[in-house]
């Protein structure tokens, strides 16, 4: 069912001056955007196939430049170099407009997937990087958290299922938003180097590594201290090498996809959905979102790194009629300073827009507007005004 903005209002859009995001209503969202209930019990009936795909954009977006008030005097004011003309941003109302680049993010909105959530933050921030990413991928305020969100998400809604990819993160190394205490999560940078790496002199491709490596694991005593685990671990990650590769073989994208590691992933993840292996949440991240200096070339390819990776991800998923499955979520730590400093960069801000996409997704841009006060003092960062509240439990 479509995520509609009047079902969301009316089930608790929650627009708060200088407000803070709870983590319930994140994990009300993700399980919404799911169709699924927070106690799982409706799983099994409507949610078996449904995924959540979620990109991070590390380094702290500028929401300002992303979605441009393009009509409001003071953002040309306070950006005189950085801010982009009137005649080149995309118009999406007489408001707010996408950057020149997300052209296909606008086919999206035209076509009614893709939903705007502005001034997403939370209050009192350090504007740190480390401490503004461990909120927002544990929901623990104070910092210290250590389990994320979705690690939760999966141990205790879609962990049931028994499939080694209920969960898959494709980078160098688990996100934080994934770890779990009671499920392994896969990571991986490329479907071929998710395997037992074999001596450049094996003839067998590494299986007399990969038996070695299992009779290791079925010689530890069972009832030792960790032998559950280890047990586990070791026959996850057999079978989930082994599916991920046959569905490598048979796996073709019904687009072509742009070149670059973050398109790559997008396109592992869509392999995973189209080839049935059972993936409930996938992770990808899209970095260097920190542009203190020299932002303008920096962010301008980003934006079309980030438009294009996407719309190929969906576009790919539709062809093979698995797109009405999936939502997309968007999020960076923080955004960035409304007036560009003195090196043609900007700084570290607050609250920033991010984007949920997909065909369940009625457009609309939700939250609260930004009024005139929180980006009229040149040197303070935007403040946080807005948190997401869950869609409606029916849909």
């Amino acid at each position: 069912m479509k995520l509609s903005r009047r079902a969301m209002i009316k089930d608790g859009m929650l627009v708060v001056s200088a407000g803070m995001v709870m983590p319930s209503i994140f994990s009300r969202g993700v399980a919404s955007a799911m169709s699924q209930s927070l106690d799982g019990s409706r799983m099994a009936q409507t949610a078996s196939d449904r995924t959540l795909i979620v990109v991070q954009m590390a380094g702290g977006n500028d929401g300002l430049n992303t979605v441009v008030p393009y009509t409001d005097p003071l953002y040309m004011k306070l950006r005189p170099t950085l801010g982009i003309p009137q005649t080149k941003v995309i118009p999406l109302d007489t408001r707010l407009g996408f950057h020149p680049n997300l052209q296909p993010f606008k086919k999206l909105w035209d076509d009614g997937h893709l939903a705007i959530v502005e001034g997403i933050g939370y209050p009192n921030q350090s504007l740190s990087h480390f401490q503004a990413m461990d909120i927002w991928q544990t929901l623990d305020l104070s910092g210290n958290g250590s389990e994320g969100w979705l690690g939760k998400l999966v141990a205790g809604l879609v962990d049931q299922e028994g499939h080694p990819f209920k969960s898959l993160d494709v980078g160098v190394q688990t996100a934080q938003a994934l770890q779990s205490i009671t499920t392994q999560i896969p990571t991986l940078s490329s479907v071929k180097s998710y395997s037992v790496f074999p001596d450049p002199g094996d003839r067998d491709g590494g299986n007399a590594r990969l038996q070695a490596l299992m009779k290791l694991y079925n010689s530890y005593p069972k009832t030792a201290p960790y032998a559950a685990l280890l047990d586990t671990t070791a026959l996850s990650a057999q079978d989930g090498s082994r599916q991920l590769h046959q569905a490598d073989t048979t796996y073709h994208p019904a687009v072509t996809y742009p070149k670059g590691p973050f398109a790559d992933g997008l396109k592992i993840l869509a392999e995973a959905i189209v080839q049935g292996l059972g993936l409930r949440v996938g992770y990808v991240t899209l970095g260097g979102f920190d542009t203190h200096a020299g932002q303008q070339a920096t962010h301008d390819n980003l934006m079309t790194t980030l438009a294009n990776g996407v719309s190929a991800f969906y576009n790919d998923l539709a062809a093979h009629g698995k797109a009405d499955n999936v939502v997309i979520m968007t999020w960076s730590e923080f955004g960035r300073r409304v007036e560009e400093n003195g090196s043609l960069g900007t700084d570290h801000g607050t609250a920033a827009p991010l984007f949920v996409l997909g065909s369940p997704i009625n457009k609309g841009i939700f939250a609260a507007t930004l009024n005139t006060p929180s980006i009229s003092a040149p040197s303070t960062p935007l403040s946080s005004i807005a948190g997401w509240a869950h869609p409606p439990k029916t849909c």
